[in-house]
């Protein structure tokens, strides 16, 4: 709560089902209660500008929100990937990450970390979605 000076602590909801690996979380918002009371574009936004640059992150863009309805837990299995949705509602937002729990959990920063640190490209040994 320090770095998102929000009010109340967030809900945060796992999609957990039958599969090894992959996984989606979920981030109800109510958006007059952040501060500055911003929009889902706002959201959407800021995450762009802040994740822009970043080999494994992206920012799934408002028209690739449409079908999130079929979203993918297993999408990004095998990579080091994580992909962002902000999904609009009134006066709402779900925040979404979709991610492969094994590669972008402990071991895919445990990769990226040596690699830092051994002054190899950040990337070295992981893959980012195709």
């Amino acid at each position: 709560m320090t770095w998102s000076r929000l009010a109340r602590r967030p809900l945060f909801v796992p999609s957990v089902a039958h599969y090894a690996q992959g996984m989606l979380v979920s981030l109800p918002l109510v958006l007059d209660t952040l501060p500055g009371g911003p929009s889902a574009a706002d959201l959407r936004d800021a995450l762009a500008a802040h994740y822009s640059g970043e080999r494994f992150v992206t920012v799934a863009g408002e028209a690739e929100t449409v079908g999130l309805a079929e979203l993918e837990p297993q999408a990004l299995n095998g990579t080091n990937a994580l992909r962002l949705f902000v999904v609009p509602g009134d006066g709402q937002a779900l925040l979404v990450a979709q991610l492969d729990n094994l590669g972008k959990g402990a071991a895919g920063a445990a990769v990226q970390n040596l690699n830092l640190m051994l002054g190899l490209p950040e990337e070295s040994g992981l893959t980012a979605a195709a």
